[in-house]
Protein backbone atom coordinates (compact mmCIF):
# COMPACT_ATOMS: atom_id res chain seq x y z
CA UNK A 1 0.00 0.00 0.00
CA UNK A 2 1.62 3.17 -1.38
CA UNK A 3 1.58 6.67 1.12
CA UNK A 4 -1.55 7.75 -0.35
CA UNK A 5 -3.28 4.97 0.07
CA UNK A 6 -2.05 4.65 3.79
CA UNK A 7 -3.11 8.35 4.57
CA UNK A 8 -6.93 7.57 2.77
CA UNK A 9 -7.28 5.14 5.21
CA UNK A 10 -5.96 6.40 7.57
CA UNK A 11 -7.91 9.98 7.32
CA UNK A 12 -11.23 8.37 6.04
CA UNK A 13 -11.07 4.30 7.37
CA UNK A 14 -12.56 3.43 3.92
CA UNK A 15 -12.09 3.45 0.36
CA UNK A 16 -14.79 6.14 -0.87
CA UNK A 17 -17.20 4.56 -2.49
CA UNK A 18 -21.39 4.60 -3.61
CA UNK A 19 -23.18 1.66 -4.20
CA UNK A 20 -26.65 1.52 -5.30
CA UNK A 21 -27.76 0.05 -2.30
CA UNK A 22 -26.94 2.95 -0.65
CA UNK A 23 -30.00 4.90 -2.38
CA UNK A 24 -32.14 1.98 -2.65
CA UNK A 25 -33.23 1.61 0.70
CA UNK A 26 -33.95 4.80 1.81
CA UNK A 27 -35.22 6.35 -1.29
CA UNK A 28 -37.88 3.79 -1.13
CA UNK A 29 -38.30 4.71 2.62
CA UNK A 30 -38.76 8.81 1.12
CA UNK A 31 -41.56 6.73 -1.12
CA UNK A 32 -43.66 5.03 1.62
CA UNK A 33 -43.01 8.29 3.64
CA UNK A 34 -44.32 10.54 1.09
CA UNK A 35 -47.14 8.55 0.61
CA UNK A 36 -48.18 8.33 4.09
CA UNK A 37 -47.46 12.08 4.66
CA UNK A 38 -49.60 13.58 1.48
CA UNK A 39 -52.59 11.27 1.93
CA UNK A 40 -55.70 12.97 3.03
CA UNK A 41 -52.93 16.23 3.37
CA UNK A 42 -55.58 18.49 4.01
CA UNK A 43 -57.71 17.14 6.89
CA UNK A 44 -58.55 18.82 8.52
CA UNK A 45 -59.84 21.97 6.61
CA UNK A 46 -58.67 23.73 9.45
CA UNK A 47 -55.79 26.15 10.85
CA UNK A 48 -53.75 23.49 13.58
CA UNK A 49 -52.17 24.93 16.05
CA UNK A 50 -49.92 27.89 15.18
CA UNK A 51 -50.79 27.41 11.54
CA UNK A 52 -53.21 30.72 12.28
CA UNK A 53 -50.34 32.58 12.32
CA UNK A 54 -47.68 30.74 9.82
CA UNK A 55 -50.23 29.72 6.63
CA UNK A 56 -52.12 33.17 7.05
CA UNK A 57 -48.26 35.22 7.00
CA UNK A 58 -47.57 32.81 4.30
CA UNK A 59 -50.41 34.14 2.14
CA UNK A 60 -49.49 37.30 2.95
CA UNK A 61 -45.69 37.18 1.49
CA UNK A 62 -47.56 36.35 -1.59
CA UNK A 63 -50.17 39.38 -1.46
CA UNK A 64 -47.54 42.35 -0.47
CA UNK A 65 -44.12 40.56 -0.26
CA UNK A 66 -43.98 40.59 3.93
CA UNK A 67 -46.28 39.98 6.78
CA UNK A 68 -49.29 42.10 7.17
CA UNK A 69 -51.68 42.52 10.01
CA UNK A 70 -54.94 41.29 9.64
CA UNK A 71 -58.31 42.97 10.62
CA UNK A 72 -59.72 41.57 13.41
CA UNK A 73 -58.02 38.90 16.06
CA UNK A 74 -57.61 35.24 14.96
CA UNK A 75 -60.71 33.64 16.28
CA UNK A 76 -62.18 35.88 13.87
CA UNK A 77 -60.37 36.05 10.99
CA UNK A 78 -59.41 32.13 11.07
CA UNK A 79 -63.17 31.33 9.30
CA UNK A 80 -62.94 33.40 6.79
CA UNK A 81 -59.67 32.47 5.99
CA UNK A 82 -60.82 28.73 5.77
CA UNK A 83 -63.92 29.78 4.24
CA UNK A 84 -61.79 31.14 1.17
CA UNK A 85 -61.98 34.71 1.79
CA UNK A 86 -57.86 35.53 1.79
CA UNK A 87 -57.79 39.11 1.85
CA UNK A 88 -58.29 39.76 5.18
CA UNK A 89 -55.11 42.30 5.78
CA UNK A 90 -54.69 45.40 6.64
CA UNK A 91 -53.06 47.18 3.19
CA UNK A 92 -51.27 50.09 4.83
CA UNK A 93 -49.86 47.96 8.35
CA UNK A 94 -47.12 46.00 8.66
CA UNK A 95 -46.95 42.94 11.31
CA UNK A 96 -44.73 42.66 14.19
CA UNK A 97 -43.72 39.09 13.73
CA UNK A 98 -41.01 37.17 15.56
CA UNK A 99 -39.79 35.12 13.24
CA UNK A 100 -37.54 35.27 9.60
CA UNK A 101 -39.32 34.76 6.54
CA UNK A 102 -38.00 32.10 5.12
CA UNK A 103 -40.25 29.14 6.35
CA UNK A 104 -42.93 31.52 5.69
CA UNK A 105 -42.14 31.83 1.87
CA UNK A 106 -41.63 28.32 1.78
CA UNK A 107 -45.26 27.75 3.32
CA UNK A 108 -46.26 30.31 0.72
CA UNK A 109 -44.88 28.47 -2.38
CA UNK A 110 -47.38 25.86 -1.88
CA UNK A 111 -50.01 28.03 -1.52
CA UNK A 112 -49.42 29.66 -4.73
CA UNK A 113 -49.45 26.59 -6.36
CA UNK A 114 -52.30 25.05 -4.60
CA UNK A 115 -53.78 27.98 -3.50
CA UNK A 116 -54.20 29.57 -0.43
CA UNK A 117 -57.83 29.10 0.21
CA UNK A 118 -56.71 25.42 -0.19
CA UNK A 119 -55.63 23.26 3.07
CA UNK A 120 -53.67 20.83 0.70
CA UNK A 121 -51.86 24.26 -0.30
CA UNK A 122 -51.35 25.10 3.55
CA UNK A 123 -49.14 21.97 4.10
CA UNK A 124 -47.70 20.74 0.65
CA UNK A 125 -44.27 22.51 1.16
CA UNK A 126 -43.54 21.25 4.73
CA UNK A 127 -44.40 17.51 3.37
CA UNK A 128 -42.60 17.67 0.96
CA UNK A 129 -39.68 18.75 2.87
CA UNK A 130 -40.62 16.34 5.68
CA UNK A 131 -40.57 13.45 3.21
CA UNK A 132 -36.84 14.62 1.20
CA UNK A 133 -35.68 14.47 4.69
CA UNK A 134 -36.50 11.14 5.32
CA UNK A 135 -33.75 10.03 2.29
CA UNK A 136 -31.23 12.76 3.69
CA UNK A 137 -31.61 11.02 7.32
CA UNK A 138 -30.61 7.87 5.19
CA UNK A 139 -27.96 8.88 3.09
CA UNK A 140 -26.12 10.53 5.93
CA UNK A 141 -26.65 7.27 8.28
CA UNK A 142 -24.72 5.56 5.80
CA UNK A 143 -22.12 7.75 5.71
CA UNK A 144 -21.63 8.03 9.22
CA UNK A 145 -21.98 4.12 9.97
CA UNK A 146 -20.60 2.83 6.23
CA UNK A 147 -23.30 0.20 6.32
CA UNK A 148 -26.29 0.62 3.28
CA UNK A 149 -28.43 -1.79 6.24
CA UNK A 150 -28.17 1.62 8.98
CA UNK A 151 -28.79 3.81 5.97
CA UNK A 152 -32.31 1.86 5.06
CA UNK A 153 -33.36 1.29 9.09
CA UNK A 154 -32.95 5.23 9.71
CA UNK A 155 -34.76 6.26 6.86
CA UNK A 156 -37.22 3.46 8.26
CA UNK A 157 -37.32 4.87 11.74
CA UNK A 158 -38.20 8.19 10.33
CA UNK A 159 -40.97 7.41 8.30
CA UNK A 160 -42.78 5.68 11.09
CA UNK A 161 -41.64 8.60 13.85
CA UNK A 162 -44.91 10.12 14.93
CA UNK A 163 -43.59 13.79 15.73
CA UNK A 164 -42.12 14.09 12.55
CA UNK A 165 -45.04 12.75 10.66
CA UNK A 166 -47.47 15.03 12.59
CA UNK A 167 -45.34 18.24 12.12
CA UNK A 168 -44.44 16.75 7.75
CA UNK A 169 -48.49 17.19 7.69
CA UNK A 170 -48.92 20.57 9.07
CA UNK A 171 -47.98 24.17 8.09
CA UNK A 172 -45.67 25.16 11.10
CA UNK A 173 -41.92 26.33 11.02
CA UNK A 174 -40.06 23.97 13.02
CA UNK A 175 -39.73 20.93 10.31
CA UNK A 176 -38.76 23.66 7.87
CA UNK A 177 -35.63 24.45 10.52
CA UNK A 178 -34.92 21.01 11.27
CA UNK A 179 -34.63 20.07 7.51
CA UNK A 180 -31.74 23.08 6.66
CA UNK A 181 -30.07 22.22 9.57
CA UNK A 182 -30.31 18.55 8.61
CA UNK A 183 -28.80 19.77 5.10
CA UNK A 184 -25.80 21.46 6.49
CA UNK A 185 -24.87 18.45 9.00
CA UNK A 186 -24.84 16.47 5.91
CA UNK A 187 -22.93 18.90 3.64
CA UNK A 188 -20.40 19.46 6.45
CA UNK A 189 -20.24 15.12 6.57
CA UNK A 190 -19.27 14.95 2.57
CA UNK A 191 -17.05 18.07 3.74
CA UNK A 192 -15.67 15.87 6.30
CA UNK A 193 -14.40 13.03 3.74
CA UNK A 194 -14.00 15.46 0.52
CA UNK A 195 -11.74 17.89 2.84
CA UNK A 196 -9.47 14.37 4.38
CA UNK A 197 -9.38 13.15 0.53
CA UNK A 198 -7.63 16.45 -0.02
CA UNK A 199 -5.29 16.47 2.54
CA UNK A 200 -4.16 13.24 2.06
CA UNK A 201 -3.21 14.10 -1.58
CA UNK A 202 -1.73 16.94 -0.74
CA UNK A 203 0.62 15.21 2.43
CA UNK A 204 1.84 12.26 -0.12
CA UNK A 205 3.17 14.87 -2.24
CA UNK A 206 5.15 16.26 0.77
CA UNK A 207 9.01 14.85 1.10
CA UNK A 208 9.14 14.64 4.63
CA UNK A 209 6.68 12.35 7.29
CA UNK A 210 6.51 15.14 10.27
CA UNK A 211 5.71 18.61 9.54
CA UNK A 212 4.83 21.54 12.02
CA UNK A 213 1.43 22.11 10.62
CA UNK A 214 0.41 20.88 7.31
CA UNK A 215 -0.99 22.47 4.00
CA UNK A 216 -3.73 24.76 3.53
CA UNK A 217 -7.22 24.28 2.51
CA UNK A 218 -8.90 27.02 1.62
CA UNK A 219 -11.56 26.02 -0.95
CA UNK A 220 -14.57 23.88 0.89
CA UNK A 221 -17.24 24.10 -1.55
CA UNK A 222 -19.53 21.54 0.83
CA UNK A 223 -18.69 24.25 3.94
CA UNK A 224 -20.24 26.97 1.92
CA UNK A 225 -23.09 24.86 0.99
CA UNK A 226 -23.43 23.89 5.11
CA UNK A 227 -23.28 27.57 5.74
CA UNK A 228 -25.68 28.78 3.24
CA UNK A 229 -28.60 25.94 4.97
CA UNK A 230 -27.67 27.48 8.29
CA UNK A 231 -28.16 30.40 7.12
CA UNK A 232 -31.80 29.08 5.56
CA UNK A 233 -32.36 27.79 8.89
CA UNK A 234 -31.48 30.59 11.15
CA UNK A 235 -34.18 32.79 8.31
CA UNK A 236 -37.02 30.44 9.29
CA UNK A 237 -35.87 30.83 13.44
CA UNK A 238 -33.36 32.61 14.99
CA UNK A 239 -32.53 29.10 16.96
CA UNK A 240 -30.65 28.12 13.97
CA UNK A 241 -27.76 30.29 15.19
CA UNK A 242 -27.65 27.42 18.09
CA UNK A 243 -26.71 24.59 15.11
CA UNK A 244 -24.12 26.82 13.69
CA UNK A 245 -22.63 27.29 16.78
CA UNK A 246 -22.41 24.01 17.29
CA UNK A 247 -21.27 22.40 13.72
CA UNK A 248 -18.98 24.68 13.34
CA UNK A 249 -17.17 23.93 16.00
CA UNK A 250 -18.14 20.34 15.35
CA UNK A 251 -16.14 20.37 12.09
CA UNK A 252 -13.27 22.63 13.34
CA UNK A 253 -12.47 19.81 15.33
CA UNK A 254 -12.46 17.33 12.80
CA UNK A 255 -10.33 19.05 11.01
CA UNK A 256 -7.64 19.24 13.82
CA UNK A 257 -8.07 15.13 14.71
CA UNK A 258 -7.58 15.39 10.58
CA UNK A 259 -4.36 17.03 10.57
CA UNK A 260 -3.20 15.15 13.96
CA UNK A 261 -3.77 11.72 11.96
CA UNK A 262 -1.46 12.85 8.62
CA UNK A 263 1.29 13.24 11.10
CA UNK A 264 1.02 17.47 11.66
CA UNK A 265 3.18 17.92 15.30
CA UNK A 266 0.65 21.16 15.92
CA UNK A 267 -2.08 19.59 14.50
CA UNK A 268 -4.40 21.60 17.55
CA UNK A 269 -2.64 24.71 16.52
CA UNK A 270 -3.07 23.47 12.56
CA UNK A 271 -6.72 23.29 13.62
CA UNK A 272 -7.87 25.78 15.59
CA UNK A 273 -6.20 28.76 14.09
CA UNK A 274 -5.11 27.62 10.47
CA UNK A 275 -8.86 25.96 9.69
CA UNK A 276 -10.78 28.18 12.16
CA UNK A 277 -10.70 31.39 11.41
CA UNK A 278 -10.90 30.95 7.84
CA UNK A 279 -14.27 28.50 8.44
CA UNK A 280 -15.89 30.69 10.56
CA UNK A 281 -15.30 33.90 8.28
CA UNK A 282 -16.13 32.07 5.74
CA UNK A 283 -19.08 30.41 7.42
CA UNK A 284 -20.41 33.93 8.83
CA UNK A 285 -20.27 35.49 5.95
CA UNK A 286 -22.68 33.32 4.01
CA UNK A 287 -24.94 32.54 6.56
CA UNK A 288 -25.15 36.54 7.42
CA UNK A 289 -25.47 37.38 3.97
CA UNK A 290 -28.61 34.51 3.64
CA UNK A 291 -30.40 35.36 6.61
CA UNK A 292 -30.27 39.61 5.03
CA UNK A 293 -31.30 38.29 1.63
CA UNK A 294 -34.75 36.05 2.95
CA UNK A 295 -35.51 39.69 3.90
CA UNK A 296 -35.83 41.35 0.49
CA UNK A 297 -39.30 41.71 0.12
CA UNK A 298 -39.45 43.86 3.51
CA UNK A 299 -36.19 45.74 2.02
CA UNK A 300 -37.71 46.07 -1.46
CA UNK A 301 -41.40 47.05 -0.33
CA UNK A 302 -42.67 50.23 1.93
CA UNK A 303 -45.25 48.18 4.16
CA UNK A 304 -42.94 45.80 6.19
CA UNK A 305 -43.08 46.26 9.69
CA UNK A 306 -40.69 49.29 11.09
CA UNK A 307 -39.74 49.71 7.61
CA UNK A 308 -39.65 53.74 7.79
CA UNK A 309 -38.49 53.56 11.43
CA UNK A 310 -34.26 55.28 10.84
CA UNK A 311 -36.94 57.63 8.29
CA UNK A 312 -39.05 58.61 12.10
CA UNK A 313 -36.57 58.53 14.19
CA UNK A 314 -33.14 60.00 12.50
CA UNK A 315 -30.97 60.61 15.87
CA UNK A 316 -31.38 57.22 16.65
CA UNK A 317 -30.33 53.86 16.63
CA UNK A 318 -27.03 52.84 15.22
CA UNK A 319 -25.81 55.84 13.37
CA UNK A 320 -23.34 54.46 10.69
CA UNK A 321 -25.84 52.00 9.26
CA UNK A 322 -27.65 53.03 6.29
CA UNK A 323 -31.31 53.79 7.05
CA UNK A 324 -32.94 50.05 6.02
CA UNK A 325 -30.31 48.41 8.40
CA UNK A 326 -31.06 50.66 10.78
CA UNK A 327 -34.81 50.40 10.64
CA UNK A 328 -34.50 46.40 10.34
CA UNK A 329 -32.34 46.40 13.65
CA UNK A 330 -34.46 48.07 15.71
CA UNK A 331 -36.97 45.67 14.75
CA UNK A 332 -34.69 42.86 15.37
CA UNK A 333 -34.30 44.64 19.24
CA UNK A 334 -37.86 44.15 19.47
CA UNK A 335 -38.57 40.76 18.07
CA UNK A 336 -35.46 39.69 20.84
CA UNK A 337 -37.19 42.01 23.40
CA UNK A 338 -40.76 39.43 22.71
CA UNK A 339 -39.07 36.04 23.02
CA UNK A 340 -37.49 36.97 26.43
CA UNK A 341 -40.21 38.17 27.58
CA UNK A 342 -42.13 35.13 26.71
CA UNK A 343 -43.45 34.18 29.87
CA UNK A 344 -47.24 33.75 29.56
CA UNK A 345 -48.25 30.44 31.14
CA UNK A 346 -49.79 28.04 28.82
CA UNK A 347 -52.04 24.69 29.32
CA UNK A 348 -48.91 22.72 27.01
CA UNK A 349 -45.84 24.54 28.28
CA UNK A 350 -43.12 21.82 29.19
CA UNK A 351 -39.49 21.77 30.46
CA UNK A 352 -36.28 20.85 28.43
CA UNK A 353 -35.88 18.34 30.97
CA UNK A 354 -38.53 16.23 30.17
CA UNK A 355 -38.63 16.62 26.23
CA UNK A 356 -37.18 13.34 25.58
CA UNK A 357 -39.03 10.92 27.30
CA UNK A 358 -42.38 13.17 25.74
CA UNK A 359 -44.35 13.87 29.07
CA UNK A 360 -45.79 16.85 28.23
CA UNK A 361 -46.87 16.55 24.15
CA UNK A 362 -47.95 19.27 22.63
CA UNK A 363 -51.97 18.99 21.42
CA UNK A 364 -52.30 20.44 17.72
CA UNK A 365 -55.99 20.30 17.27
CA UNK A 366 -58.99 18.61 19.20
CA UNK A 367 -62.67 18.61 18.92
CA UNK A 368 -65.08 16.82 20.60
CA UNK A 369 -67.86 14.84 18.49
CA UNK A 370 -71.22 13.50 19.10
CA UNK A 371 -73.35 10.47 18.02
CA UNK A 372 -74.93 12.86 15.38
CA UNK A 373 -71.77 14.22 13.48
CA UNK A 374 -70.21 12.24 10.86
CA UNK A 375 -67.85 9.31 11.54
CA UNK A 376 -68.99 8.94 15.49
CA UNK A 377 -71.70 6.16 15.73
CA UNK A 378 -71.29 6.08 19.66
CA UNK A 379 -72.33 9.08 22.48
CA UNK A 380 -68.82 10.89 22.66
CA UNK A 381 -66.09 11.02 19.93
CA UNK A 382 -62.50 12.84 19.51
CA UNK A 383 -60.76 14.59 17.10
CA UNK A 384 -57.52 15.07 17.52
CA UNK A 385 -53.97 15.98 16.63
CA UNK A 386 -51.14 15.46 18.71
CA UNK A 387 -47.67 15.82 18.27
CA UNK A 388 -46.30 13.08 20.61
CA UNK A 389 -43.49 11.04 19.16
CA UNK A 390 -42.80 7.63 18.36
CA UNK A 391 -42.16 7.17 22.23
CA UNK A 392 -40.40 3.48 21.08
CA UNK A 393 -37.71 5.38 19.43
CA UNK A 394 -37.57 8.42 22.05
CA UNK A 395 -37.46 6.52 24.57
CA UNK A 396 -34.70 4.16 23.52
CA UNK A 397 -32.92 7.45 21.99
CA UNK A 398 -32.44 8.79 25.48
CA UNK A 399 -30.88 5.72 26.68
CA UNK A 400 -29.19 6.45 23.64
CA UNK A 401 -27.89 9.46 25.22
CA UNK A 402 -26.07 7.80 27.72
CA UNK A 403 -24.36 5.24 25.12
CA UNK A 404 -23.00 8.15 22.97
CA UNK A 405 -21.85 9.88 25.25
CA UNK A 406 -19.31 6.74 26.59
CA UNK A 407 -18.76 6.16 23.39
CA UNK A 408 -17.61 9.42 22.32
CA UNK A 409 -15.47 10.57 25.65
CA UNK A 410 -13.61 7.20 26.31
CA UNK A 411 -13.98 5.85 23.20
CA UNK A 412 -13.04 8.43 20.77
CA UNK A 413 -15.51 7.83 18.17
CA UNK A 414 -16.24 10.96 16.21
CA UNK A 415 -19.83 9.34 14.70
CA UNK A 416 -20.79 9.56 18.58
CA UNK A 417 -19.45 13.24 18.72
CA UNK A 418 -21.30 13.88 15.17
CA UNK A 419 -24.80 13.09 16.73
CA UNK A 420 -24.62 14.63 20.11
CA UNK A 421 -23.62 17.76 17.56
CA UNK A 422 -27.19 17.54 16.62
CA UNK A 423 -28.34 17.53 20.30
CA UNK A 424 -26.22 20.08 21.52
CA UNK A 425 -27.70 22.50 18.73
CA UNK A 426 -30.98 21.67 18.85
CA UNK A 427 -31.67 20.47 22.52
CA UNK A 428 -28.77 22.21 25.03
CA UNK A 429 -30.13 25.95 23.95
CA UNK A 430 -33.44 25.43 25.92
CA UNK A 431 -31.64 24.99 29.15
CA UNK A 432 -30.46 28.12 29.33
CA UNK A 433 -33.95 29.47 28.26
CA UNK A 434 -36.22 28.07 31.06
CA UNK A 435 -37.52 31.19 32.35
CA UNK A 436 -39.86 31.39 28.52
CA UNK A 437 -42.65 29.25 28.19
CA UNK A 438 -41.72 26.91 25.70
CA UNK A 439 -42.96 23.41 24.08
CA UNK A 440 -41.75 19.47 23.43
CA UNK A 441 -42.86 20.82 19.76
CA UNK A 442 -39.68 22.52 19.42
CA UNK A 443 -37.93 19.24 19.93
CA UNK A 444 -38.78 18.20 16.04
CA UNK A 445 -35.32 20.83 15.33
CA UNK A 446 -33.39 17.69 16.65
CA UNK A 447 -35.60 14.87 15.96
CA UNK A 448 -33.24 13.31 12.98
CA UNK A 449 -30.44 13.42 15.52
CA UNK A 450 -32.85 11.09 17.83
CA UNK A 451 -33.00 8.74 14.79
CA UNK A 452 -29.55 8.95 14.74
CA UNK A 453 -28.95 8.16 18.16
CA UNK A 454 -31.19 4.60 18.19
CA UNK A 455 -29.36 3.67 14.58
CA UNK A 456 -26.34 4.01 16.92
CA UNK A 457 -27.39 1.70 19.55
CA UNK A 458 -29.11 -0.38 16.84
CA UNK A 459 -25.18 -0.61 15.03
CA UNK A 460 -23.55 -2.22 17.75
CA UNK A 461 -26.79 -4.84 18.24
CA UNK A 462 -26.03 -5.39 14.79
CA UNK A 463 -22.00 -6.14 15.75
CA UNK A 464 -19.26 -5.21 13.32
CA UNK A 465 -19.16 -6.40 9.42
CA UNK A 466 -16.35 -8.80 10.70
CA UNK A 467 -18.01 -10.76 13.34
CA UNK A 468 -19.44 -14.46 13.19
CA UNK A 469 -22.31 -15.30 11.28
CA UNK A 470 -23.86 -16.38 14.41
CA UNK A 471 -23.57 -12.70 15.99
CA UNK A 472 -24.58 -11.18 12.89
CA UNK A 473 -28.08 -13.22 12.67
CA UNK A 474 -28.49 -12.33 16.24
CA UNK A 475 -28.31 -9.11 15.33
CA UNK A 476 -30.25 -8.82 12.23
CA UNK A 477 -32.90 -10.04 14.49
CA UNK A 478 -32.88 -7.83 17.01
CA UNK A 479 -32.99 -4.64 14.64
CA UNK A 480 -35.66 -6.21 13.10
CA UNK A 481 -38.04 -7.28 16.19
CA UNK A 482 -37.35 -3.52 16.87
CA UNK A 483 -38.03 -2.34 13.77
CA UNK A 484 -41.84 -4.20 13.91
CA UNK A 485 -42.05 -2.80 17.14
CA UNK A 486 -41.93 0.90 16.00
CA UNK A 487 -44.08 -0.25 13.31
CA UNK A 488 -47.02 -1.20 15.64
CA UNK A 489 -46.17 2.04 17.52
CA UNK A 490 -47.06 4.06 14.61
CA UNK A 491 -50.06 2.10 14.00
CA UNK A 492 -51.62 2.55 17.18
CA UNK A 493 -51.32 6.02 17.46
CA UNK A 494 -52.23 6.53 14.14
CA UNK A 495 -55.81 8.06 14.18
CA UNK A 496 -54.26 10.73 16.95
CA UNK A 497 -51.91 11.63 14.04
CA UNK A 498 -54.47 12.58 11.74
CA UNK A 499 -57.52 14.20 13.45
CA UNK A 500 -59.53 10.75 12.62
CA UNK A 501 -62.88 10.50 14.16
CA UNK A 502 -62.62 7.82 17.33
CA UNK A 503 -64.76 7.09 19.90
CA UNK A 504 -63.71 8.76 23.27
CA UNK A 505 -62.47 6.02 24.88
CA UNK A 506 -60.34 4.76 22.14
CA UNK A 507 -58.68 8.43 22.57
CA UNK A 508 -58.26 7.73 25.81
CA UNK A 509 -56.54 4.47 25.79
CA UNK A 510 -53.59 6.68 23.86
CA UNK A 511 -53.28 9.25 26.42
CA UNK A 512 -50.98 6.52 28.25
CA UNK A 513 -49.71 9.36 31.28
CA UNK A 514 -52.26 12.54 32.53
CA UNK A 515 -49.74 14.65 31.32
CA UNK A 516 -50.21 13.59 27.73
CA UNK A 517 -54.07 14.98 28.20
Amino acid sequence: MDRLEQLRWRLLGYVPSDRLLGWLGPLTMAVVGGILRFWSLDRPHQLVFDETYYVKQGASMLLFGTEMQWDGEGEEVDPLFTSGTIDVFQESQGDMVVHPPVGKWIIAAGEWVFGADSSWGWRVAVALLGTISILMVGRIARRLFRSSVLGTVASFLMVFEGHHFVHSRTGLLDLILMFFALAAFGALLIDRDWSRERLATKVARLDVRHFATGPWLLWRPWRLVAALSLGLATGTKWSGLYFFAAFGLMTVLWDVGARRAVGARNFVVAGIFKDGPWAFVTMSVIVLATYLGSFAGWFLGDRGYNRDWAAQHPGEGIQWLPPALRSLWEYHTEILSFHDNLTSPHSYESNPWSWMIQSRPTSFFYETKTEAAAGCDVEKCSKAISSVGTVSIWWVATIALVVLLFWWIFKRDWRAGAILAGFAGGWLPWFFLQHRTIFTFYTISFEPWVILAVVFLLGLALGAPGASTRRRQIGYLVVGAYCLVVLANFAFFWPIWTAQVIPYDHWRWRMWFPSWV
